[in-house]
C-alpha cells in the first residue's frame, strides 16, 4: 500500500510541477481580440508632445534577414519575421504623437482611387468648371526608411536535466536575436538626418517531467508531463520598431532637428537624460547582455576573513578562524599578483592545536575580466611560521614552505570596491606540521576566504 501511496504520490508532483502550464491550457477556443500591447508601449506612448507633428512618409520596412523559420525536423519555408512590418511602423509611428504619416507603401492604389473621384465629380460637375475636383495630397518633409536587417537563431542554448531509476525532468531554453535599422531622410536634400538600430531577443523554453517504472512484474508505470514556451516573434518585431521610434525622436530633439511642446520641455529633458544613461550602460553590454568594463585598476588592497582546516596526521580536524591582509599588483586585465600575510591556528578537535602565521604569493588568472562577477584561478608558494618546537622539522626558524592552488569568485559591488569568496588547498613541503611524519603525503590544509578589496584605478570617473 505504501509502495502504490508513493507513485501516486510522485505522480502528482509532477503535475503540481507543471501547473502553471496545465491551469493556461488552450482547451477551447477563444474569440478575437483588441492586440496585445508590448512592454515598451507605454514608454512610446508616454512621450512629451511635440511643438507641431512632423508629416512623413513611410514606403516600406523591408526584411532583409533572408532567414527561414527555424525547424528541427526538415526544412520550413516560412519566413523567421514578419512581412508586414511596414504596418508595425505606421503603428508605432501614429502611436508615439509625433508624427503625422501618408500613405505611400500602396500609394499606387491611392492615386487610382484619387483618378475615378475626380472621373465621377467631371460627369456631374460640369457647369461649375472652376470648382475643385479634389483637394491636393500632402507631401511629406522627410521619409522613414529602414527594415530588419538579421535574425540570428541559437545565440545562446542551454538546458538541465536529472534522471534516476526511471524518474526525473528535464529543462532547456533557446535564445534568438533580431536587429532592426530606422533612419530619417529629408525629402528636399536627401540628407539623412538620423539612422538608429536597436535589437530584441527571444526567448523559447521547454520543461518536461516523467516516471517509467515498473510497479510489479509485468505492471509498467509511466507518467509525462510537461510545456513549452515560445516568444512570438512578430512582438519582438514589433517591440524592437518602437523602440527604435523612440531612439529616433528623442536622438533627432538632441540634435534640434524637432523639437517637444514648450510646456513639457522639462519632461523631454528628463527623457532624454535617462536615453543618454542607457547608452552608456549599453556600450559596456555585449551580444548576451553581459556587463563590461574596463576597470583600468593598477593595485587593490584586501582584508579577509579566513578558515583553516587541518589534514595532517591527527584525526578529527575542525576550523579554525582567522584574518588575512593582501596587496594585489595588476599586470592587465585578466592577470595579477597577489601577496598575503595572515594569521590562524590549525587543529584538531583534541590532539593538535597550533597557531600559525603564514605570508604567500601567488598569481591570480580572472576569467571574465571585464565582467562585474567573475571566477578566479589562483597558484602560488609561500612561508609558513607556526609557533612552538617542530621536532621532526629540518626547517630552521619554525619555517614551513607551502605550495597553494585554488580557485575564487570576484565581485565588483562599485568601481573601487569588491567582495572575494576563494578556495584553496595549501601543501607543506615538510611532514612535521603536526610533530608526526606518517604516511605518504606530508601535511596540508584547505583554507577558505571572503574579505573586502579596495582598488586604485588609473580611470577617473567624468
Amino acid at each position: 500500500m505504501k509502495k502504490y501511496l508513493w507513485i501516486i504520490i510522485t505522480a502528482l508532483s509532477w503535475v503540481v510541477s507543471g501547473c502553471g502550464a496545465y491551469l493556461n491550457q488552450p482547451m477551447k477556443t477563444t474569440r478575437a481580440r483588441i492586440g496585445e500591447q508590448t512592454p515598451f508601449s507605454f514608454h512610446l506612448r508616454n512621450l512629451p508632445q511635440p511643438e507641431e507633428p512632423i508629416i512623413v512618409a513611410v514606403y516600406k520596412l523591408r526584411d532583409q534577414t533572408g532567414q527561414y523559420k527555424p525547424s528541427e525536423v526538415g526544412t520550413s519555408w516560412s519566413t523567421a519575421v514578419t512581412q508586414g512590418a511596414t504596418n508595425i511602423l505606421i503603428k508605432a509611428l501614429m502611436d508615439s504623437g509625433w508624427f503625422t504619416v501618408i500613405e505611400r507603401e500602396n500609394v499606387g492604389n491611392l492615386l487610382n482611387e484619387r483618378k475615378i473621384i475626380r472621373s465621377t465629380r467631371m460627369e456631374f460637375n460640369r457647369e461649375n468648371a472652376g470648382q475643385a475636383l479634389i483637394s491636393p495630397l500632402l507631401f511629406a518633409g522627410m521619409i522613414i526608411e529602414g527594415g530588419i536587417v538579421s535574425y540570428e537563431s541559437n545565440i545562446m542554448t542551454g538546458g538541465i536535466g536529472v534522471r534516476y531509476f526511471g524518474a526525473g525532468g528535464s529543462g532547456k531554453y533557446r535564445q534568438d536575436r533580431v536587429t532592426v535599422y530606422l533612419r530619417a531622410i529629408a525629402t528636399k536634400s536627401g540628407r539623412v538626418l538620423k539612422n538608429v538600430y536597436t535589437s530584441k531577443t527571444l526567448l523559447s523554453q521547454a520543461v518536461d517531467g516523467g516516471l517509467f517504472r515498473f510497479v510489479r512484474f509485468s505492471r509498467l508505470l509511466e507518467v509525462e508531463t510537461g510545456f513549452t514556451y515560445n516568444e512570438p516573434a512578430d512582438m519582438a518585431v514589433t517591440e524592437a520598431i518602437e523602440k527604435a521610434v523612440y531612439s529616433l525622436i528623442l536622438e533627432g530633439a538632441q540634435e534640434g532637428l524637432w523639437r517637444a511642446d514648450s510646456s513639457q520641455q522639462n519632461l523631454m529633458n528628463g527623457a532624454m537624460a535617462a536615453y543618454e544613461v542607457e547608452k552608456e550602460e549599453m556600450e559596456q553590454v555585449d551580444l548576451v547582455g553581459r556587463n563590461h568594463v574596463d576597470h583600468g585598476h593598477y593595485s587593490s588592497f584586501s582584508i579577509s576573513g579566513t578558515s583553516l582546516l587541518y589534514q595532517g596526521d591527527y584525526p578529527n580536524p575542525r576550523f579554525r578562524p582567522g584574518v588575512e591582509a593582501g596587496l594585489t599588483a595588476v599586470f592587465s586585465s585578466g592577470l595579477s599578483f597577489h601577496l598575503g600575510f595572515g594569521k590562524s591556528s590549525l587543529a584538531t578537535e583534541q590532539a593538535f592545536d597550533r597557531k600559525v602565521t603564514y605570508f604567500d604569493g601567488s598569481t591570480r588568472l580572472r576569467l571574465l575580466p571585464t565582467d562585474r562577477i567573475s571566477p578566479f584561478l589562483f597558484a602560488g608558494g609561500g612561508l609558513m611560521m607556526p609557533e612552538g618546537e617542530m621536532p621532526s622539522s629540518n626547517i630552521p626558524s619554525n619555517m614551513l614552505l607551502k605550495l597553494h592552488a585554488g580557485l575564487g569568485l570576484e565581485y565588483f559591488v562599485t568601481d573601487f570596491l569588491g567582495l572575494e569568496l576563494a578556495l584553496d588547498n595549501n601543501y607543506l613541503m615538510s611532514d612535521g606540521l603536526d610533530g608526526v611524519v606518517n604516511g605518504k603525503y606530508n601535511d596540508f590544509f584547505y583554507r577558505s576566504r571572503l574579505g573586502l578589496k579596495y582598488y586604485l584605478s588609473r580611470n577617473k570617473k567624468k
